[in-house]
């Protein structure tokens, strides 16, 4: 009998699964890592730093704010996004979260149904505050932080003359000069109303209490607690506004923990000139990440061992292949790292021990590179309303394509999608829809009944929209999502989102959106190429006069590109009904900013769709 990671617990019922809970914690879900933390403000034990979020809850009393007020924070990751929160929670205040990406109509929507009446952010984004202060009914107060550039701040003056603005340190001096007790959460407070970056619509509030975080923060520690090194530090540069980087976080502090925070933008060298990127400078042992960064590591080693010579790129190549040899057997890998590996190693600093990944499917392939050239890539899987909690991989579970086993603050059961063939009877792994039930589970979303009513039923499962398998160890893989199963011209149904996360592993893919039309029997796939990768084929084709956008036009580029993604396909054994019929590769970048991703760098795939409707009819042989 293989080990187990979960139990059974609970009754049968028809059309599911019972639920499983996590072995380390199969009689309750854990509400607390220790006695005497039920809030985060029990959770933040440094010093210095909680003398100066004392200061700055108490600035905000002084500019009128009470218990219980609602605070934007609007700006990008770093300290003192942390320790605006929790001066804010010293007077048992809730923040309402937004992604520094996002755009002008999502920000007043925020603001306006939570009724903010102050906001924190950067003096690089007052130019958007000064977009939206007009539009915000109740704003009174903005805090900002850094130099603000050029007459922005006279121009905020004159347009807004009750708009009161003060610098971070100003609200600090006001703090310390009106000195004040602080007045703590209760642990059903909400702690933070977090705006998700919907890829259509409005964004929703995701109401989260203290008691939800805290309870997350139990799960993890009692998951990973054991891993964790006294000198242990980690590089925090995604988005505190996505829950996966909040929880993470909060968890390092309660851990103790050191935290140094980086960007997206200088994470690496090659984003940076004259000095290290991020996290050469820095040097983690541990690291959290989306997929998408970890597709740009993976690339960025390959593409250093393919500038090397034939030689080195045959050595490496076959200390490849016998390290995952190794790593399958559990036998000890060291000389080889030292060898090969270090090298590879130095590029994220040399101490990474252990880093997490998050936020959208890893592909197998970018997950084992990396597993093999730098540190295991563990995978963890969570939404908003679970406080970024639902299953996660500690080291001892490691294996490719699971996510790990239910975290011990929750439960997880898998109910039919009979449509789909996806049923809790299926052998040899079950498998359905993912439901989660637990104290991490949000109470809802802030003045929407409806949506809440239809994500959480009354019994409290959290409906993810996720489909899922339960395999033999007891752990969890997310094979499919429930929105993105299209049923094609032969009946055969396929995950667009399962495909993208193996096609992007090609290393002229940058960023990929498969599209499916219920009427023809394949997909076909708008692609975001890798401009390097791209001239190297021109090269080797004698096309280096051309220029980018002459390049993704150009047939035998284009040909190129489809045949890698099919050759990888094929190595991940997908049948004929997911392989690729025809792509269009397209120059233009996709970001948050233009409106074709969210503030969570996942696809916007109707507005990818719409944009480029005329390449889609013409992969389709459709005349427009």
């Amino acid at each position: 009998m293989e080990k187990q990671y979960s139990i059974p617990f609970g009754p049968e019922t028809e059309g599911e699964t019972r639920s499983r809970r996590s072995i380390l914690s199969p009689n309750e879900l854990l509400k607390t890592p220790v006695e005497g933390v039920y809030t985060l403000y029990d959770v933040f034990h440094y010093e210095e730093a909680a003398k100066v979020a004392s200061q700055i809850g108490a600035g905000l009393v002084k500019l009128g704010l009470e218990k219980n007020a609602k605070i934007t924070i609007f700006a990008a990751t770093s300290a003192n996004w942390l320790l605006v929160t929790h001066g804010c929670f010293t007077q048992a205040m809730t923040i309402v979260t937004a992604y520094d990406t996002l755009g002008e109509e999502g920000l007043i929507h925020s603001m306006n149904e939570t009724e903010v009446q102050a906001l924190y952010t950067n003096a690089d984004l007052l130019p958007m505050i000064k977009k939206v202060a007009g539009k915000c009914l109740k704003l009174e107060h903005v805090i900002y932080d850094g130099e603000a550039n050029g007459k922005i701040l006279d121009e905020l003056k004159d347009e807004y003359p009750k708009l009161k603005l003060y610098t971070l340190d100003e609200l600090k001096q006001l703090g310390k000069d009106n000195p004040l007790d602080s007045n703590p959460p209760s642990p059903d407070d909400f702690c933070c109303i977090m705006y998700t970056s919907g890829s259509t619509g409005n964004p929703k509030g995701v109401l989260l209490t203290h008691s939800n975080l805290v309870a997350a923060i139990a799960g993890i520690n009692k998951l990973l607690q054991t891993i964790i090194l006294p000198d242990d530090t980690l590089l925090a540069y995604l988005p505190l506004a996505h829950v996966l980087e909040f929880t993470v976080e909060h968890v390092c502090l309660f851990w103790g923990v050191s935290l140094g925070y980086g960007t997206v933008r200088t994470l690496t060298d090659a984003s940076v000139r004259n000095c290290l990127g991020d996290i050469r400078e820095m040097k983690p042992s541990l690291m959290t990440g989306v997929p998408a960064v970890w597709e740009s590591i993976r690339k960025g080693v390959l593409s250093k061992v393919n500038a090397g010579s034939p030689t080195i790129q045959r050595v490496f190549n076959a200390a490849f292949k016998a390290k995952g040899w190794l790593m399958n057997k559990g036998l000890p890998t060291k000389p080889l790292d030292i060898a090969v590996f270090n090298k590879i190693r130095q590029q994220t600093g040399g101490r990474l021990r252990y880093a997490l990944s998050g936020g959208a499917p890893i592909s197998k392939e970018t997950q084992e590179f990396l597993s093999i050239t730098l540190c295991p890539i563990l995978q963890g899987y969570g939404m908003t309303e679970s406080c970024g909690m639902c299953a996660v991989m500690p080291p001892d579970q490691f294996e490719y394509g699971s996510v790990g086993s239910p975290v011990p603050c929750l439960e997880i059961k898998l109910v039919d999608v009979s449509e789909a063939g996806y049923k809790s009877t299926n052998t040899p792994n079950p498998q359905g829809e993912i439901w989660v039930r637990g104290p991490v589970i949000a109470k809802g979303y802030y003045k929407n009944e409806s949506l809440t009513k239809e994500t959480i039923t009354d019994d409290g499962w959290l409906q993810t929209g996720d489909i899922g398998e339960w395999r033999q160890n007891g752990t969890l893989a997310i094979i499919d999502r429930k929105k993105n199963l299209v049923k094609l011209s032969h009946g055969e149904y396929i995950a667009l989102e399962k495909l993208e996360s193996v096609y992007k592993s090609t290393v002229y893919v940058s960023n990929i959106c498969v599209c499916a039309d219920s009427f023809q029997s394949r997909p076909v796939a708008l692609i975001c190429p890798v401009e390097d990768r791209l001239r190297e084929v021109a090269k080797e084709k004698n096309l280096g006069n051309l220029d980018f956008e002459q390049l993704c036009a150009h047939k035998d580029i284009n040909s190129a590109v489809l045949q890698a993604c099919l050759a990888l396909a094929k190595k991940s054994d997908f049948k004929p009904a997911e392989l690729l019929s025809a792509i269009a590769l397209v120059p233009d970048e996709w970001t948050a900013q233009n409106g074709l991703l969210t503030a969570a760098q996942k696809i916007k795939r109707k507005d990818l769709q719409d944009k480029y409707k005329a390449e889609i009819d013409r992969m389709y042989g459709k005349s427009s």
